[in-house]
């Protein structure tokens, strides 16, 4: 057996590349536009590939994303396009590619990595921990959507998606920091991830619609993006699939729900991944009609530099507490850590002191963001709590105004 070999995947083995990931995946697009459209978007990335030999074996790319944590934001690659081969199963092939992604964010100063993931179980032992949750909603709206908010009476205006970048770009970039998780988009982001003609996941769906809060020549107070699926039967109403709802006030979030349950020929509203306190769950006058039919992890973080990564983050109070931290992936991280927090500063020290809370990396990158409680943790027994009133402490430092939130699958 000849030894494993971690190195760039230089554009010459893109190909080989993508036909390993549609292989472990059971694709191979037919259609050459979405072939190109994944080949541009690996090139675009960096590329980590192990070579048995001259055999590819595995493969990952990472996008160059900024993510947004509490009080600022981070750049953060966002791992995707994982695939090992199955003749190479067992063999170590994913420790590695793991590994090298951290020594390669360790030595460019990238305290945190991203990923989707496609099998939940697989990256919690790589210390990624599920750091943003997404509610599924699905609302009946072949009656008048029953809300006991006022909704904002501005005008709606429909948005050309040609038009999104420049429109709606600047507004999401100027409230994307209200919460942890969002990830900055740019044009090329905008047009192929979001606005595509053509729904990758569900074929049926319409093209794209945009609705935008406020008259053309007023700032954008909120939008929604939308497809609209109208059934063959003529007894059944049709469906609206929010992909995103985004606005300034609950009063202008009620603006946008009224319109998308208002659509003509229509009975079913979808949206896939709110964020758990998304207000409609609250300012819906009948939870029968608006309904939560599934809550998920969405995006997982990995803290490659803890102390970093908590420097880089904003505290809502003070704390001063000792860390025991469990790695068994990064040694830099393992050990006793005096975590000295306010509204204005942040240190993360070695100490011999005795720990006030005993927890492995992966649980501290899901309260990272400010998304999971510790005290939920020790209910759980996943966290050690050393010193009564630690777990409440680090939460109350922890603590967002809103829970983290992304719908950038990738």
């Amino acid at each position: 057996m000849s030894e494993l070999e971690f190195r760039d995947v230089p554009e010459s083995d893109v190909d080989r590349a993508l036909e390993l990931w549609w292989l472990v995946f059971h694709d191979r697009p037919d259609e050459k536009e979405k072939r190109a459209y994944h080949r541009a978007m690996v090139l675009r990335c960096d590329r980590v590939g192990a070579y048995d030999g001259d055999s590819l074996v595995g493969f990952l790319v990472a996008h160059r994303f900024t993510l947004s944590v509490p009080g600022g934001e981070l750049p953060c690659p966002g791992l995707t396009f994982v695939s090992v081969a199955p003749t190479h199963r067992r063999r170590g092939v994913l420790s590695g590619l793991i590994a090298e992604v951290f020594r390669r964010c360790a030595g460019h100063g990238r305290p945190i990595v991203a990923l989707w993931a496609s099998e939940a179980a697989i990256y919690g032992r790589f210390g990624f921990g599920a750091a943003t949750y997404g509610t599924s909603v699905e609302i009946n709206s072949t009656r008048p959507l029953a809300l006991r908010i006022e909704a904002d009476r501005r005008p709606l205006r429909l948005i050309d998606p040609d038009d999104a970048p420049d429109e709606l770009g600047p507004y999401y970039e100027a409230t994307r920091t209200r919460r942890a998780g969002r990830i900055a988009r740019d044009t090329r982001r905008w047009r192929g991830e979001w606005l595509p003609e053509t729904d990758e996941d569900d074929e049926e769906l319409g093209p794209p619609r945009i609705v935008g809060l406020g008259a053309a020549d007023e700032p954008l107070a909120g939008y929604a993006v939308y497809r609209t699926r109208r059934e063959d039967d003529p007894a059944r109403p049709g469906t609206v699939q929010v992909a995103e709802l985004e606005a300034d006030t609950p009063a202008g979030e009620a603006a946008l729900w009224n319109y998308l349950a208002g659509i003509d020929l229509t009975g079913t509203v979808r949206a896939w991944g709110l964020a758990p306190d998304d207000p409609l769950l609250l300012f819906a006058t009948d939870r029968d009609q608006v309904k939560a039919v599934a809550e998920f992890p969405a995006l997982w973080i990995r803290l490659v530099d803890v102390g970093a990564a908590l420097a880089a983050r904003s505290w809502a109070a003070e704390a001063s507490l000792v860390l025991e931290v469990r790695d068994d992936r990064i040694p830099a991280n393992a050990g006793r850590f005096r975590l000295t927090a306010s509204p204005h500063a942040c240190t993360y020290e070695p100490t011999p002191a005795p720990a006030d809370l005993t927890l492995d990396v992966r649980d501290l990158a899901a309260c990272y963001l400010g998304g999971t409680e510790v005290r939920r943790l020790v209910l759980a027994g996943l966290v050690t709590e050393h010193t009564p009133g630690a777990a409440a402490a680090l939460d109350a430092a922890l603590r967002t105004a809103e829970l983290p939130h992304t719908v950038d699958e990738f």
